[in-house]
């Protein structure tokens, strides 16, 4: 039996910012998200349904922001991603919180997936 956390789903959206400040202010002004600090390159913004960061800690990329799913098992999901044809842009590294890598998706867009486990 399949359970839901061994399905990668969309778990986050990440926005690489120049401004946090900025970017919290026009968000919240905006949409009327909500916003939680993680010292002084991340901040967590959640708009009552999803949550996502803006981040200064990686070049503001074009194309939007990263989408990023989450599993509880990596190797397999990488796995799994590399025999459907991505290919690996950015090998498992850790970060507070868990573990996560990025993939390059058949048309080009960059995602990550991360697991806490």
């Amino acid at each position: 039996m399949t359970t839901i956390q061994s399905i990668p789903q969309i778990d986050n959206i990440e926005f690489n910012v120049t401004d946090i400040a900025r970017s919290k202010a026009f968000y919240g002004a905006a949409f009327g998200w909500s916003f939680v600090d993680y010292g002084p390159t991340y901040t967590e913004f959640s708009d009552g349904r999803l949550k996502g960061g803006f981040t200064t800690g990686e070049a503001v990329r074009p194309g939007g922001p990263l989408v990023i799913l989450y599993t509880d098992d990596l190797a397999q999901t990488q796995q799994r991603v590399e025999a459907a044809g991505a290919r690996i842009s950015r090998a498992v590294f850790e970060f507070p919180g868990g573990r996560r890598f990025h993939f390059i998706d058949p048309d080009g867009y960059e995602l990550a997936v991360w697991s806490d486990g």
